[in-house]
């Protein structure tokens, strides 16, 4: 591995880590109630996620 013969100025490593940044997560609408919200899980205005209710589930093991 190559070593820096100067240091790395000021100006350069924040130039560099500028372009660093996180993205927003990604939403698609919920074919149930059409809300928005992340794929691969359920939704949480209705609960659902494909085609299964999983909002009910989760209430119904807390009850017992």
């Amino acid at each position: 591995m190559a070593l820096p013969k100067y240091k790395t100025s000021r100006a350069n490593t924040h130039s560099r880590r500028a372009n660093w940044k996180a993205s927003a997560a990604r939403t698609v609408t919920c074919p149930n109630c059409g809300e928005p919200r992340l794929s691969h899980m359920a939704c949480p205005n209705c609960g659902t996620y494909r085609g299964r209710v999983y909002r009910e589930a989760i209430r119904s093991a807390h009850t017992k």
